[in-house]
C-alpha cells in the first residue's frame, strides 16, 4: 500500500506546529529562543541587496578621493571587510543558518558627504540571504569607520537596510520607497 506524498508545504507546517502560541516561528511552545528547522525548505536560488551610509568629514572625502588615507586604501579594506561579514553571519547573528555564500558584490560610493555602500549576497540554499546583505554592509562599514577614525571620529554609520531579496517562498521582494 502506497502512502500519499506529503508536500513540502504540509512538512514545514508540521515543523512549524511546535512554536509558540503567538506563530513566532524562533520561539518554541515554551517562548524560548530556538534556531527555525529550515530542512523541509526547498533549495532555490536567492539573493539580497543592501544598503547604508557612512557619513564622514569634507576632510575624509578628500583623502578617499586622492588616495590620501594614512592607513591606506580604506575603500579595499572596506570591501573585504564587508565579504567577510556576509561569511561569517551565523558567527554573529544568533539565529541566522549557516549557508553556504556563492557570491558577494560590494561597491562604495564615495560622495561630498561620505560613502555609499551597496551589497548583494547570493546563494542556492534554503533559506534567504537578508542577514548576510545586512551583514556585508554593516562590516564594510566598520572596515571603513576604523581605516579613517584617526581623521574623523564622528564618522557616522546610518540607514543600513534591506533594498530587494529574491527566491524562496516569497518570490521576488523591493523596497517601495
Amino acid at each position: 500500500m502506497e502512502t500519499p506524498s506529503v508536500t513540502t508545504e504540509q512538512k514545514v507546517r508540521a515543523l512549524m506546529s511546535d512554536s509558540h502560541p503567538s506563530g513566532f516561528s524562533h520561539l518554541d511552545p515554551s517562548g524560548a529562543a530556538r534556531m527555525v528547522d529550515v530542512s523541509a525548505k526547498e533549495v532555490t536560488a536567492r539573493t539580497a541587496t543592501a544598503t547604508g551610509r557612512v557619513l564622514l568629514s569634507p576632510e575624509v572625502v578628500a583623502a578617499l578621493r586622492g588616495g590620501g588615507v594614512p592607513k591606506g586604501d580604506a575603500l579595499a579594506v572596506a570591501r573585504l571587510a564587508g565579504i567577510q561579514g556576509a561569511k561569517r553571519t551565523p558567527d554573529l547573528v544568533p539565529l541566522c543558518h549557516p549557508i553556504a555564500v556563492h557570491g558577494v558584490d560590494v561597491a562604495l560610493d564615495v560622495r561630498d558627504d561620505g560613502v555609499d555602500i551597496s551589497a548583494t549576497v547570493r546563494t542556492a540554499d534554503r533559506t534567504g540571504v537578508e542577514m548576510e546583505a545586512l551583514t556585508c554592509v554593516m562590516t564594510a562599514a566598520l572596515g571603513l569607520i576604523d581605516m579613517v577614525k584617526a581623521i574623523d571620529p564622528e564618522a557616522v554609520a546610518t540607514d543600513v537596510r534591506v533594498e530587494e531579496k529574491t527566491g524562496g517562498k516569497t518570490g521576488h521582494w523591493r523596497r517601495a520607497s
